[in-house]
């Protein structure tokens, strides 16, 4: 094995010699004998989710071929037959495979987001179950509020009144993390307090993912898998941060344990206990349950709404009409009525950003059998087929000519017989932004829930005016989930 990898490090610089990466290089790429694309990749590594996206919309069928060093050869897609195709028709032909279970099991385990068949049916099926009851959708309800106002509002308007500079990407992180922790655990890691500290917790969650990350990315599975046999860099790192992780979840447990024994003593109807209560005691089972949905719930929601905020800023119009919706919603007290659901153009102008800016850009899985596409492409076992939200959101075959531009309107449309505008959803494998088929994110109305009532609270006192230099356009940076490069620095002015 070690042999294997000495032998890559020698042969690639020799190769990057005669095939020296050009980061202008032009689609399709060019592929060559044990590297395939790999001098491509390399060229385009600050830009790899444009690149590509360009792959895909350069394709007549919105589906290329990527061919990685050693035979690591990926298909990526934009057209909604073969998502709908990989998502749903043909589910358990398409899984999350062997590659990404074990990049991703150090952190997740055996969690309903890294694996598939029968483990993955046993989680869906409880999951389902919990995240359909009233109790749940109040208890989120409270706690989305309870940061709200007395974290995140307050914070805006100490920095309003003292005119400073904060960065909204680190803050909506930061109360995603407290929520999600909250509805997980229902425990408070306190990450949106005036100081701003780092949380334990916080920072080993934040290590954990972005060293897994960093294991999709390697030239070979070889490196990273040396690594973690010596334990020596990033991946010593891992295992420490998920040794913090796990340990802090074990304790929590315990603890519901002790509350579920004692009945009287459950106050709380977080997901732990739910699933405790349920007669689920293994500990690693529910360890990985509730760790998975910490990690889908910590940065989608906050990716979203950092976009957003970008978004209005450049199209006031959008913003003008939001607000006159916000305020024809108030209640006599001044807050928003419960029902925001009622919020059709805010719903659809969180639709339309994500279309832009997805909070999961790619996402991918693994062929179990030979297969061939509805756009007549060939998919050979074991190949990886991703499909691309980003690409999809960006491609003028599905979006018409206007597609640049941010257009609520697109999700809208009047009812004739009463004349009220009503949302109107896109084909879930045109805007797979929520995954489609029997996969389908969950969590997706308590993502609207929750980021509907940020949108609410912050622009019914707020403008957020980007603290940059006129023309600067921030960059698009995907990793599991999408932010911007850098932060989202903001002034926070006061709306009259």
């Amino acid at each position: 094995m070690l042999e294997a990898l000495l032998l890559c490090s020698f042969i690639l610089p020799l190769l990057f010699i005669f095939f020296r990466p050009k980061s202008d290089a032009k689609l399709p790429p060019r592929s060559y004998p044990l590297i395939g694309n790999y001098h491509s990749i390399y060229a385009n590594r600050h830009r790899l989710i444009e690149w590509t996206s360009d792959a895909v919309h350069n394709s007549p069928t919105l589906t290329a071929f990527l061919r990685r060093p050693f035979g690591q050869n990926r298909v990526i897609t934009g057209n909604p037959a073969v998502v709908e195709h990989i998502l749903k028709s043909n589910f358990s032909t398409y899984q999350k495979g062997l590659n990404s279970h074990n990049i991703l099991f150090d952190l997740l385990g055996d969690g309903i987001f890294n694996v598939d068949g029968d483990q993955w049916k046993l989680q869906r099926q409880l999951s389902s179950h919990v995240f359909s009851t009233k109790s749940l959708r109040h208890f989120v309800e409270h706690v989305v509020d309870t940061e709200l106002n007395e974290r995140l509002l307050p914070m805006l308007t100490t920095a309003a009144a003292n005119d400073t500079v904060v960065d909204l990407q680190d803050v909506l992180q930061r109360f995603a993390f407290d929520n999600i922790c909250k509805m997980a655990f229902d425990y408070d890691p306190a990450c949106l307090t005036p100081s701003l500290p780092h949380a334990t917790f916080a920072v080993a969650f934040e290590d954990a993912i972005r060293i897994s990350t960093e294991r999709f990315h390697t030239i070979t599975p070889l490196i990273w898998k040396i690594k973690r046999v010596l334990n020596i860099g990033s991946e010593k790192r891992l295992k420490e941060a998920v040794s913090e992780i796990r340990q802090f979840a074990l304790k929590i447990m315990n603890e519901k344990k002790q509350e579920v024994d004692d009945k009287s003593s459950i106050k709380t109807v977080d997901l732990l206990s739910r699933f405790v209560s349920s007669g689920h005691t293994d500990e690693n089972f529910i360890t990985d349950i509730v760790i998975s949905y910490i990690f889908a719930g910590r940065d989608t929601t906050s990716a979203a709404l950092t976009w957003f905020f970008w978004l209005l800023w450049k199209n006031p119009a959008v913003e003008s009409e939001i607000v006159k919706e916000i305020n024809g919603k108030l209640a006599a007290d001044g807050s928003v009525y419960d029902e925001v659901k009622e919020m059709v153009y805010t719903h659809a102008s969180l639709c339309e950003s994500m279309r832009l800016y997805p909070p999961v850009p790619v996402d991918g899985k693994t062929a179990t059998v030979d297969d061939v596409l509805p756009d007549g492409n060939v998919v050979k076992k074991g190949m990886t087929i991703s499909y691309h939200p980003y690409a999809m959101g960006r491609a003028e075959k599905l979006w018409g000519g206007d597609w640049t531009e941010f257009r609520p309107e697109r999700w809208l449309e009047k009812d004739e017989s009463t004349e009220k505008v009503m949302f109107k959803d896109k084909d879930p494998y045109t805007y797979p932004v929520f995954q489609a088929g029997p996969r389908i994110c969950l969590g997706k109305d308590m993502s609207f829930l929750q980021m509907k009532r940020v949108v609410a609270g912050v622009l019914r006192q707020f403008t957020v005016v980007p603290a940059v230099d006129d023309g600067t356009e921030p960059v698009f940076i995907a990793a599991l989930t999408s932010r911007m490069k850098g932060g989202f620095p903001v002034k926070i002015k006061n709306r009259n």
